[in-house]
């Protein structure tokens, strides 16, 4: 790659790894899951609005209202949802690689919804290989404790919903400005948020470094690193842009066990290789399997 892609690479992948951390890190200090996530949404549409309404995307999104909202369901109000409530009980890397595994469930659902993405060849082995390394994780990293097992299910569920996404994406925003989507999408999320945040305040302040998360957590991982993946899909091509949610997954991982003392067992080890293979199986070798669709509107946000 480029210098200038390599820079947007590192940028969009080390800030959506660290979006796992970021949660952990308001959630021990209290806060309640609607508040982190509607911080988090509606300092995305800060930086992503402007954005959007640059590129044009505004009549296009009044058009597909009804699909807009449908779209920030499933890309954002659901599974930021269960991934923030499902960190209340698993390790932030854990989160990280499971939610990995979207590509895996999206190749599973296509050929029941979307003919044309059905799987075959070594896309069938994707996805064989990425359950057995989701059952690896729940196997030997979860088993044995309901709660972990249901944080598990969580995220795994948020992995589903993003499935779904992409799959509502193709067919709904074909050819509309993808930074003009991702904008719409905050603003919607962050709205059905607001009242639960409310409702969910914390008693007390809280301390510099939730605050300094939620920040980077809304403004970097939503916001900065959305742009930065788009960018590299309009400047470099879908396929490159792609790369970014294999390599996310080991910054989060790497950033618990380094920064929240997170143990590195041999199943997050092996269950990170099983999911990431068979979700770059699944997708195609790392080359999008949803056409020109990817590269005018976003793919699935993972748990930024």
């Amino acid at each position: 790659m480029p210098r200038r892609a390599l820079g947007l690479f590192a940028i969009a992948a080390a800030l959506w790894g660290a979006s796992y951390l970021f949660i952990k890190v308001g959630l021990e200090d209290g806060l309640s899951e609607p508040v982190i996530i509607f911080v988090r949404t509606a300092l995305g549409a800060i930086v992503l609005v402007p954005l959007g309404l640059r590129a044009g995307a505004l009549p296009a999104l009044l058009e597909r209202r009804g699909s807009t909202v449908a779209l920030a369901l499933l890309q954002v109000v659901i599974p930021f949802g269960l991934i923030t409530w499902g960190e209340r009980w698993i390790d932030s890397g854990l989160a990280g690689v499971l939610v990995a595994s979207a590509p895996v469930f999206l190749a599973m659902i296509a050929p029941f919804l979307a003919p044309d993405e059905s799987s075959h060849g070594m896309a069938l082995v994707g996805i064989v290989v990425g359950i057995v390394g989701v059952g690896a994780l729940f196997g030997a990293d979860l088993s044995g404790d309901a709660e972990a097992l249901a944080g598990g299910a969580m995220v795994v569920g948020a992995a589903l919903s993003y499935a779904f996404a992409v799959l509502l994406v193709k067919r709904r925003f074909a050819g509309v400005p993808a930074v003009g989507v991702a904008a719409s999408t905050m603003v919607v999320s962050a709205g059905l948020w607001l009242p639960a945040a409310l409702v969910s305040l914390p008693d007390t302040a809280p301390h510099a470094d939730a605050i300094a998360s939620m920040v980077v957590l809304g403004a970097g991982g939503t916001g900065v690193a959305f742009y930065a993946f788009y960018t590299l899909i309009a400047e470099y091509g879908p396929a490159r842009a792609s790369l970014v949610a294999y390599v996310a997954p080991a910054f989060a991982v790497a950033y618990g066990v380094v920064l929240l003392d997170e143990p590195l067992t041999a199943g997050v080890l092996i269950g990170l290789v099983l999911v990431l293979l068979g979700s770059w199986l699944a997708a195609g070798g790392g080359v999008s399997r949803s056409g020109p669709s990817r590269s005018s509107a976003p793919a699935p946000a993972r748990a930024r």
